[in-house]
């Protein structure tokens, strides 16, 4: 196969559906939805099936615990895609909305109109559900989109793209709205970051080396993230209830994603109380690496060091510090973080308007998970991920991310003097 024309190739088409669905109705991209909705319900069994093709060959890899749970297509992650699904249909339609207009003293009205990308090139790794989410995404923002899956959820992916073509072909939608590059082929990749021509931007979801590789290697706008190196800090005016509740469902509701807390800051008027915030994590046997302090207290923690501070663990690991009030915590933060998600346990607003105002990320938390940093718990349906950058967008890719904008105005036969 010449990887190089056969990518061209799915550009080019990609290019002439995008034409055609910046002007298909949102009932038409709906009723596309609808369908993808009820056709995962139908073939779930058959998608469980193939799945457990990729998750022996991770197994085989000895991939980690956190890469074979991203890898794991069940029935409750099936349900949980149908939801995104029908989320997404319930957004407004991000297309042709009227986001500003005004007029000008020579009689010229001016109207800022929404408008889709174009076309979205996707390049992710190991979960097989943004198979489902980035073409959703895509769709309700009237965009195509040429997804490039991993290796490692070839099976799963390549299935879901083949029940995606058939629910959205049956509502009409032009040919070729979703394509998927049918190689796990790396080259493939390079080919995609070079079709300048024909996708309009890039958006990488994986690991640091995917995203480093795109980033030096893309002719096309990319939006990315870093790694998701997040944040706790308990303030000496923390709610303790509060603080050991959130501080375990950050880390242990799911360690591999990216929202999962990676180090908890502890005041140190607070110190006293660290082994009691840090106790479910013992029992659930989340290793503790921390300073001398927190060392001190167990035998079964390990010394933290000034790697691990910098560290995306996607593990049931999390490194622990105790700080000198809450600009410790945001010099430390502001530091160390990736730019993602951090959050502040307090009952003090002025604290956490200090804290947010000085913390530089995309998501900041007051008394509440990390792990609420998804796309689907913003409103906006699902994401095709979360962006650490400050342009295009920020924060859960959605549909309305999706868009930009053109200027039309409305004139009675105005000349420029």
């Amino acid at each position: 196969m010449n990887t190089k024309n056969s990518i061209k190739d799915l550009g080019v088409r990609a290019k002439k559906a995008a034409g055609l669905l910046a002007n298909i109705s949102n009932d038409q991209k709906n009723k596309a939805l609808d369908n993808l909705k009820k056709n995962l319900e139908f073939y779930s069994n058959e998608l469980i099936e193939i799945n457990k093709k990729d998750i022996d060959n991770a197994h085989t890899m000895k991939l980690s615990v956190a890469m074979i749970d991203r890898l794991t297509l069940n029935q409750d992650r099936i349900k949980g895609m149908m939801k995104s699904l029908d989320d997404i249909m319930n957004l407004q339609n991000p297309v042709g909305k009227i986001l500003s207009e005004w007029e000008r003293p020579n009689g010229l009205h001016f109207k800022k109109i929404s408008v889709p990308l174009g076309v979205i090139g996707i390049i992710y790794e190991s979960r097989p559900n943004v198979t489902v989410d980035a073409s959703a995404i895509a769709i309700k923002a009237g965009n195509a989109v040429l997804l490039r899956g991993g290796k490692d959820s070839f099976h799963s992916s390549q299935k879901l793209n083949e029940i995606i073509s058939k629910s959205f072909a049956t509502a009409g939608l032009p040919d070729n709205s979703v394509q998927m590059v049918a190689t796990s082929d790396r080259q493939a990749v390079d080919e995609m970051l070079r079709l300048d021509s024909y996708i309009d931007v890039i958006i990488p979801r994986g690991g640091k080396g995917l995203i480093k590789h795109v980033k030096e290697k893309s002719s096309i706008p990319v939006i990315k993230h870093s790694d998701g190196i997040c944040h706790i800090y308990v303030d000496k005016e923390a709610d303790l209830n509060i603080a050991k509740k959130v501080i375990f469902n950050s880390k242990m509701r799911r360690p591999g994603i990216c929202g999962a807390t990676e180090t908890v800051l502890i005041d140190k008027t607070l110190s006293e109380n660290t082994s009691d915030l840090l106790q479910n994590l013992i029992e659930a046997e989340c290793e503790i690496r921390g300073d001398d302090y927190v060392k001190s207290l167990n035998t079964n923690f390990k010394k933290a060091s000034e790697e691990d501070w910098g560290t995306e663990y996607l593990d049931k690991i999390i490194s622990v510090k105790i700080v000198e009030g809450v600009q410790e915590a945001i010099h430390h933060i502001n530091h160390y973080s990736s730019g993602h998600t951090d959050a502040i346990i307090t009952q003090n607003s002025k604290t956490f308007q200090t804290f947010h105002q000085q913390i530089n990320s995309a998501i900041i938390l007051q008394n509440a998970s990390t792990q609420f940093a998804d796309g689907g718990e913003f409103g906006f349906g699902a994401e095709i991920g979360i962006s650490t950058d400050k342009l295009h967008a920020r924060g859960p890719i959605g549909a309305e991310h999706l868009t930009s904008f053109k200027y039309v105005i409305y004139g009675n036969g105005q000349v420029r003097p």
